[in-house]
């Protein structure tokens, strides 16, 4: 998860390059195209290397709910996110992306999936406390006008949604390996949201497109979603939804760190403290028991 959030944090400054030449829904519909193409390749080179046929196709008794699940997860998270971040401001949106962990955990609790020891939710909510600190020591402000109001919820709903795909999940992968699992989700998920973003992309200028922006793109589509997503899941079947969640928080911290790095932002003494907030959340989070 160290691995996959690293990522995640690069991805951040990626997209930030990419979106300067490409339209928001041609760059996602032709991201996760990309993706969910890599994605069926490498099940396929599995099921080969492996001579296990039984990895190409699906019970029917799974066919409606992976299809429900890749709908969820990639069509409406991934159209939630995009036009939420366009409405809202970025500290407004990554401060309601950083509350997955606690949804995570919410709907866990409810559908019994999870029982999470009070030591857990210390450390979830101290988590999430440096997340605010992060964000209010930075040079973004959060802002609750009206004029952000469509994109905060649109934000917040694109938190809860990636919480209720992270939770439903864990039961289908004591049957299917991640890898499995994310393929047949992103291929039931990623075509409706293609169809959607085709106008896009037909009208996107691609000669425009400089190598920068090609390799930000490729830098999305094969990390951040390929090995993100195969390690994320890896992660759920190996320690469950909540601690596993609890990570996605450290993607910010990554996130400015890169920037300062390699774009020149400030890093302010306020956003190291909320940074070190977040750590100390995760290392109380990782011994509490999660039954």
């Amino acid at each position: 998860m160290l691995s996959a959030v690293l990522i995640w944090g690069i991805n951040f400054t990626a997209v930030k390059y990419a979106l300067r030449e490409f339209s928001p829904m041609a760059f996602n519909g032709v991201r996760f195209s990309l993706a969910t193409v890599a994605m069926s390749l490498i099940l396929l080179w599995q099921a080969r290397a492996t001579r296990d046929p039984g990895l190409l196709w699906l019970p029917r008794r799974d066919w409606l709910r992976l299809g429900l699940l890749g709908l969820l997860g990639n069509t409406l998270y991934q159209l939630l996110f995009i036009n939420g971040m366009n409405f809202t401001t970025p500290a407004n949106s990554s401060l309601l992306m950083a509350t997955a962990p606690i949804w995570v955990a919410v709907i866990g609790y409810l559908l019994g999936i999870e029982r999470i020891s009070r030591l857990m939710w210390g450390g979830i909510l101290l988590s999430f406390l440096g997340m605010v600190v992060l964000i209010l020591g930075g040079e973004g402000r959060l802002s609750l006008s009206g004029s952000t109001l469509l994109g905060d919820l649109m934000l917040l709903g694109c938190a809860i949604v990636w919480a209720l795909y992270t939770t439903i999940s864990k039961p289908y992968l004591g049957r299917y390996s991640p890898l499995k699992l994310t393929t047949w989700t992103m291929i039931t998920g990623t075509v409706p949201l293609a169809l959607i973003c085709l106008p896009a992309i037909v009208r996107q200028d691609w000669r425009a497109i400089s190598w920068v922006g090609w390799g930000a793109l490729f830098f999305s589509a094969f990390l951040a979603v390929v090995v993100g997503y195969l390690v994320w899941y890896t992660s759920v079947q190996r320690v469950g939804n909540a601690r596993t969640a609890i990570y996605s928080n450290l993607t910010p911290v990554f996130a400015i760190t890169f920037a300062w790095l390699t774009l020149g932002s400030t890093l302010a003494w306020l956003q190291a403290l909320g940074a070190i907030i977040v750590l100390a959340g995760l290392l109380l989070s990782r011994y509490g028991r999660v039954k």
